[in-house]
Order: C-alpha cells, then sequence, then structure tokens
C-alpha cells in the first residue's frame, strides 16, 4: 500500500492521472524483430516511419528499452510468454508448457485485465501456449509463429541478378497467404474492435500483434521502392563472419542465420536491409490507420497507446541476421508510450525491460500487482522516478549470457569459454571487445560478480564460474 500511495504522489506531482481516476483504455500495439534503430523520429534516417514518428513526438521514449532473453531460439516465445505472464524469463520458461493453467488461474495478463472490468481483442502473432480465443473477449486471424518461408527465400542474394526470390511476389506465400498481406489484416481488424469499442461503455483492452518485420520480409513493391540499393548503408559492424556463431548458439544450422549466404557479403546484407526496411514502413502505414481508428472512436484523449516489438534483430550486422545474440540490435527495441498527460517529444534513458508494459497497463486498470508479476510498472518512471533496474540482464539457451550497464556490457559464452567487454556510451555499435585490456580487468571482474548475482535473482542455474576473472572486483567497494 505505501508503494501505491508513493507512486499516485509521482503521479499527481507529474500531471499524469492517478490509478483512482476513471479506467482508462489501452492499446498495444507490437512488432515482431523490430530493432530500436529503426525509427526514423529516433535517428535512423535512412528509414520512413511517419507514423511511428508522430507517436514519438506526441509520447515518450524508452530509449533503453531491452527483451531479457530466450530459452528457445525462438526468441518470441519466451518474449511473449514473459509479457503475458509477468515473469523472469527462467520463470517464465518453468510454466510455458502450462500457460493454458495460468489462463485458467487467471495469471494471463488478458485475464486480470477482464477482471478489472475491461473488454479484451486481440489479433496477429500470438506464439503462446494458451488459447486467445478464451484469453480474449474477441479474437481474430491468430498467427503462429512467422509465415511461411520458401526454399527460395534463404541462403540469398547470392549476386545481383541471381536471385529467384520477391518480396512482392504473391507465389511465394508468406504475408501473402490468404489474399490479404497480414500486416493489412491486422489493421483491417483493429478498425473493426475500435468501431466496436466506441459504442460501449466499458474501458478496452486491445492487443494487437503484428507478424512484421519478421521474415520473409515481404511488402507490396513501391515500398521496396522505396529503398533502392544504392542509397542503403552497409552497418559499420558488418562482420562476414562472427567468430564465435557456432558455440554461441548461432551459426550455419540455425534458421534465422541461412537466410543469407555465408561469409556474409555486402550485397547480400543490404538487400536484407533494404527488405526489413520497406516492410516497416508497410506496418507503418498501418499502425497510421490504427492510430486514425482511436481517433474516429472519440475517446482518443482517455487512450494509452504502447508500441514496442519482441526483440530486436542483427540483419548483418556483427556477421549475424538473427536475434539469437545478446548485442544491442538483437536484444533492444523501441518502446513508445502515448497517454494522458503523458509528455510528448520526450526520451527517457533509464534503462527498463518490453514485459513491463504488462504491470503497467495493469496500474493503469486499478489492478495491485500480483504477486507472480516480476516485472514493474513504468508509470513511476514516466514522473520522474529512475528505473528499478540498475543492470539488464541477457541470456540465450546455455550458451550466452550478458550484462549491461549504462557504460559497460560483459557478455559470455561459456562454450567458447570467451568473455566480450564493451564500452557502449564510448562504443554503441559494441564493435571494441575490451575483455584483453588489462587496464579493463578490474571493471570485468566487477561485472562478472555482479552477473553472478543477477543468476541468482533470475532463478538462473548456468554455472559459469569456470569463465571468472583472475582479478578480485575493487569498484564499487
Amino acid at each position: 500500500m505505501l508503494r501505491l500511495f508513493v507512486c499516485c504522489c509521482l503521479l499527481v506531482a507529474a500531471g499524469l492521472p492517478s490509478v483512482a481516476a476513471e479506467k482508462p483504455n489501452i492499446v498495444f500495439i507490437f512488432a515482431d524483430d523490430q530493432c530500436f534503430d529503426t525509427i526514423n523520429a529516433l535517428g535512423n534516417h535512412e528509414i520512413e516511419t511517419p507514423n511511428l514518428d508522430k507517436l514519438a513526438r506526441r509520447g515518450t521514449t524508452f530509449t533503453h528499452a531491452y527483451n531479457m532473453g530466450s530459452w528457445s531460439g525462438a526468441v518470441c516465445v519466451a518474449s511473449r510468454t514473459m509479457l503475458n505472464s509477468g515473469r523472469f524469463v527462467w520463470n517464465a520458461n518453468a510454466i510455458h508448457n502450462t500457460s493454458r493453467v495460468e489462463q485458467a488461474e487467471g495469471r494471463w495478463w488478458s485475464e486480470h485485465m477482464k477482471k478489472a472490468g475491461y473488454r479484451t481483442y486481440m489479433t496477429g502473432k500470438w506464439h503462446c501456449k494458451a488459447d486467445a480465443n478464451k484469453s480474449f473477449d474477441v479474437a481474430r486471424d491468430i498467427r503462429p509463429g512467422m509465415p511461411n518461408q520458401t526454399p527460395a527465400g534463404y541462403n540469398r542474394p547470392l549476386a545481383p541478378g541471381k536471385d529467384k526470390w520477391s518480396p512482392s511476389d504473391p507465389k511465394f506465400e508468406g504475408f501473402w497467404k490468404g489474399g490479404t498481406h497480414w500486416s493489412e489484416v491486422v489493421a483491417n481488424h483493429s478498425a473493426d474492435y475500435l468501431s466496436d469499442a466506441k459504442d460501449r461503455d466499458e474501458p478496452f483492452f486491445m492487443y494487437l500483434a503484428f507478424n512484421a518485420p519478421h521474415d520473409p520480409r515481404q511488402s507490396p513493391a513501391e515500398y521496396v521502392a522505396k529503398y533502392p540499393l544504392e542509397s542503403i548503408a552497409l552497418p559499420a559492424n558488418f562482420l562476414s563472419i562472427y567468430p564465435y556463431a557456432e558455440p554461441m548458439g548461432a551459426g550455419k544450422q540455425l534458421r534465422d542465420e541461412k537466410l543469407a549466404p555465408f561469409p556474409r557479403t555486402p550485397h547480400s546484407v543490404k538487400v536484407h536491409r533494404q527488405e526489413y526496411y520497406a516492410i516497416i514502413t508497410h506496418m507503418d502505414e498501418m499502425i497510421g490507420r490504427i492510430l486514425d481508428s482511436i481517433q474516429a472512436t472519440g475517446k482518443a484523449d482517455n487512450t494509452w497507446i504502447f508500441f514496442t516489438a519482441d526483440h530486436g534483430l542483427a540483419v548483418g550486422q556483427h556477421g549475424l541476421l538473427g536475434k539469437q545474440n545478446l548485442y544491442d540490435h538483437s536484444v533492444r527495441v523501441p518502446f513508445l508510450v502515448v497517454g494522458p498527460k503523458v509528455q510528448g517529444g520526450k526520451k527517457i534513458d533509464e534503462p527498463i525491460y518490453l514485459q513491463d508494459v504488462m504491470p503497467t497497463s495493469l496500474e493503469l486498470a486499478g489492478v495491485e500487482k500480483p504477486d507472480h508479476v516480476e516485472f514493474n510498472s513504468l508509470l513511476p518512471v514516466l514522473a520522474g522516478g529512475e528505473s528499478p533496474y540498475k543492470q539488464i540482464y541477457g541470456a540465450y539457451l546455455q550458451k550466452q549470457r550478458s550484462i549491461r550497464t549504462d557504460q559497460y556490457k560483459l557478455i559470455a559464452y561459456p562454450e567458447a569459454k570467451v568473455l566480450r567487454l564493451y564500452d557502449v556510451q564510448k562504443d554503441p555499435l559494441e564493435m571494441q571487445d575490451l575483455a584483453a585490456d588489462q587496464s579493463m580487468e578490474a571493471v570485468k571482474s566487477e561485472l562478472f560478480a555482479d552477473l553472478q548475482q543477477l543468476q541468482i535473482k533470475m532463478n538462473d542455474k548456468l554455472d559459469l564460474s569456470a569463465l571468472a576473472p583472475a582479478v578480485v572486483p575493487t569498484l564499487g567497494n
């Protein structure tokens, strides 16, 4: 109760609504595989995202939002299970196969919203082991993890003029399967849902989940044409091969990594980035339709909009294509918040996890945080408070671990018996490994010790002791 009182005081002081106010509507817009650095207004001027730009201007951006990791090569499964259960990664893993029990017991995100009096809607990618049709009052076109790929979509392009696959040809199915691009289906259902909700008295909660920009990265030809190859820059941290790809679990047999040829070539990476930008711009137009539909309800002034993604994607950075790594391009995501009295054009650099959106919405709905929910409401941070996370934890299978502070990131590869250290303030693209620098031994040792402490908090059983640096931590003592 004391925390609730303190939070309410912070919200009032910041001009934000308290949980005692009329329950707001909540619209959650979720992308799949969208890296944090893919919004024009936030610094990437190669890409066109006019509607996400509007959201960034209207609301507040959390610039350092992360996915915690995954127990599976399908990182989206772990991300979405954490999101809907509220549990940290290894505790979410423990209930992954009993998601239907979580739902039946009322511990699922949408079940909490229902009990708070919300009419709940869902469309698009689900990828949780729970019945979306039972989780939500209204659900349509519940999609699998990804649209189908075809053999022609892998190991491409080999050279200019030798690509048999096209992002705009419906014969390759994928997003075109069913006759209407899946992003357009999400926008269509969203407009229908909002038309229904505008005439109802109860508040609405909408979970609108795009499969875009996951591969196969398909969009109409006019969107691909916006990005001629000569305008696509090769990432500064491009590598032809990542030296630890195999022992870290992101090698040549991983599905995501098979999309482009080995070794990576500048041409292949530019083509994949061209298609990545095109499908994001197409999705952005669908988001614009959703925003227009929210305005048409007449309830926009009492509606919170959250936009984020389940994780990022490498698309050629560090010699990687997928998200099965702990570099920022793959664990860091966009996170935009628009709501009553939320400051427009503001950026918050405090670190958060994307799954914090779940307890944030519960607090807005007047739901006391359940005991099993480990993520945290962002309302105190929006009101000017500090993040509850001083360090960001990362994990992938039993093959990678990381810890990130505001200045450093330490990555551990236990099978390779390797530590990598980056000064992310000076080197945000994580290109200069400082692990062998003798002057950084104390920093490395302290981060390693802190990572082991985070493992205890996260219920992480992986033994990293064989990687322990020889230097005893001295900083901060």
